[in-house]
């Protein structure tokens, strides 16, 4: 397993333009890709994304960690399936947690970034 290429704070709605803000303009970091529901900075060989997501009331960070073989991964991490958390589509991996529940997508490096 190795580190990904992302890294995600999922931000409640009502915190969402400030925590934008702060990394934009303070920590002067740049905006490298604006979706509808996110927004990507450059972090050094990764991209920090900040999620608004109008149905959670405090912050989370989830992370992406790379392997070839995703099932035996998530045996050697002894972690739960979290396949509910958000759709994978067109992504070979699975979204789990480590003990603390800081949620993981752990994929193949070669599916959809």
């Amino acid at each position: 397993m190795r580190p990904g290429k992302n890294i995600a704070i999922k931000v409640p709605l009502h915190r969402w333009r400030d925590t934008v803000a702060f990394y934009r303009d303070r920590v002067g970091l740049t905006v490298s890709r604006e979706l509808e529901e996110s927004i990507g900075f450059e972090f050094g060989a990764m991209t920090l994304w900040i999620d608004r997501v109008p149905h959670q009331s405090q912050v989370d960070v989830w992370i992406e960690l790379f392997d070839e073989d995703p099932d035996a991964a998530l045996a050697v991490l002894g972690s739960p399936q979290r396949e509910e958390l958000e759709p994978l589509t067109g992504v070979t991996g699975h979204w789990t947690s480590d003990p603390a529940g800081t949620v993981i997508l752990l994929r193949k490096e070669n599916s959809a970034s």
